[in-house]
C-alpha cells in the first residue's frame, strides 16, 4: 500500500479539495514522468520562478546550473523554496465559459535545499539527472571532468512537505447548462517526441540509438 503523507497547512489542497493527492507514489509518478520543474524563491523581497530541469532518487529531489547561477547560490543560503511539475493531458471545454477548465497532474514540494559536496553523490546526481531525461545516454557520453565538476552547483531537496492535484474527465457544468447548444468535450494534449534528428557534424554512419529512436516520456 502506498504511503500516505499528511499535508500542512501550507500543503493541503483548498480549492477543489477533493482534488488533492497526498500518496508518495501519486506524487512520484507524476515527478518521475515530468522532467522540467519551476523553482519558486525570494531575494531581497523580489520573487523568482524559474524553470529548470531535476531529477529524483528516493524521496530526495536533485537539480543542478553553473555555480555562478543567481537561482543555485541563493538557494545555496539555506532560503525556502518551492518546486511545481505539472503535466497537462487536456483541455476541458464546457457549455458555460465560466465552467471551461484543463485536465491535469501536478505536484508541488516545499523546502529547503542543500548543496552537495560529495564528489560521488554529485555525480551520481547528474546521472540522475541525465537518466531521468534521456534513459541510456550517460553511458554514452563523454562524463563531466574535474573543472566542469567545479562550475556545476547540485543541489538536494527533501521531499517532505508536498502534495498533487490532479484534474480528470470531462467538463461538469450547472445543470441547467447541459441543454445549452454547443460542442462539450475534452481535447486530449500529449508531447509526442518527433523523429532525431542528426546533427549536420555526425558521421553519417552513426545510427540513431534506439533511445533517441524510440523516445518516450510514458513511464
Amino acid at each position: 500500500m502506498s504511503e500516505t503523507h499528511a499535508p500542512t497547512a501550507r500543503t493541503r489542497v483548498v480549492r477543489e479539495a477533493h482534488r488533492g493527492v497526498y500518496e508518495r507514489a501519486a506524487a512520484y509518478q507524476i515527478l518521475d514522468e515530468g522532467f522540467i520543474c519551476h523553482v519558486g524563491f525570494t531575494v531581497d523581497e523580489q520573487p523568482f520562478v524559474i524553470p529548470t530541469a531535476y531529477g529524483r532518487s528516493g524521496d530526495n529531489l536533485y537539480i543542478h546550473g553553473s555555480a555562478a547561477s543567481r537561482m543555485l547560490r541563493n538557494l545555496d543560503k539555506g532560503i525556502p523554496m518551492c518546486i511545481t511539475v505539472t503535466l497537462l493531458e487536456g483541455l476541458v471545454l464546457a457549455r458555460s465559459i465560466f465552467n471551461h477548465s484543463m485536465n491535469y497532474r501536478s505536484v508541488v514540494v516545499l523546502g529547503t535545499a542543500v548543496a552537495v559536496q560529495d564528489v560521488k553523490e554529485k555525480l551520481e546526481a547528474l546521472k540522475l539527472l541525465s537518466e531521468h531525461i534521456l534513459p541510456g545516454r550517460w553511458a554514452e557520453s563523454r562524463q563531466p571532468n574535474e573543472r566542469e565538476l567545479k562550475q556545476t552547483l547540485v543541489m538536494r531537496l527533501p521531499i517532505e512537505e508536498f502534495s498533487a492535484k490532479v484534474r480528470q474527465g470531462p467538463p461538469i457544468d450547472d445543470e441547467d447548462d447541459y441543454a445549452f447548444p454547443t460542442w462539450a468535450g475534452v481535447i486530449p494534449l500529449e508531447m509526442v517526441p518527433g523523429a532525431a534528428i542528426d546533427d549536420p557534424r555526425l558521421d553519417p554512419n552513426r545510427p540513431v540509438p534506439a533511445y533517441a529512436r524510440a523516445y518516450s516520456r510514458k513511464r
